[in-house]
């Protein structure tokens, strides 16, 4: 055999095994392809997909964290305005506390001024009553001079 037919033979399987691929394998190669090309595009629109969702869930936390500050202030600030009505209250109440125990002692002290003057009267007048006995020299009956006794009393 010449070297021209064997190169033509082997041209013409060439060629066969090509049109062979080319009409039964090359289908299913691009199709694979296909396939594999539409999963990573697919892949990748969920993957933009997830990645603006996980924005829109950073900006919806942010703004839930910007919420949950603002509300904690605002806690904090009726905390502070209760706690300042509380002490303003317990003050006042401390405030009527004194005032109601110093009218309390001061109606004390005055009872008991009273109560020293009356003592200091009635031994004011068992004086006098002992003085005018020691100038009288005799006893003088209280019971009898009662009222003469209670009008000295009252002159003191």
């Amino acid at each position: 055999m010449d070297i021209n037919v064997t190169l033509i033979i082997q041209g013409l399987a060439f060629f066969a095994v090509v049109w062979v691929v080319m009409k039964f394998g090359w289908p299913h190669i691009i199709g694979a392809i296909e396939e594999r090309q539409q999963k990573i595009a697919e892949g990748l629109s969920h993957a933009e997909r997830a990645r603006k969702e996980l924005a829109d869930a950073d900006a919806r936390v942010a703004d839930e964290i910007r919420k949950a500050r603002a509300e904690a202030a605002g806690i904090l600030e009726r905390a502070n305005a209760q706690a300042l009505q509380i002490v303003d209250k317990a003050r006042e109440e401390a405030v009527v506390e004194a005032m109601r125990q110093k009218a309390i002692a001061a109606a004390d002290i005055e009872a008991q001024a009273h109560r020293a003057r009356e003592e200091l009267r009635s031994q004011v007048a068992t004086l006098a009553i002992a003085g005018a006995e020691k100038i009288l020299q005799r006893e003088i009956d209280a019971s009898a001079h009662g009222e003469l006794i209670d009008q000295l009393v009252a002159g003191i």
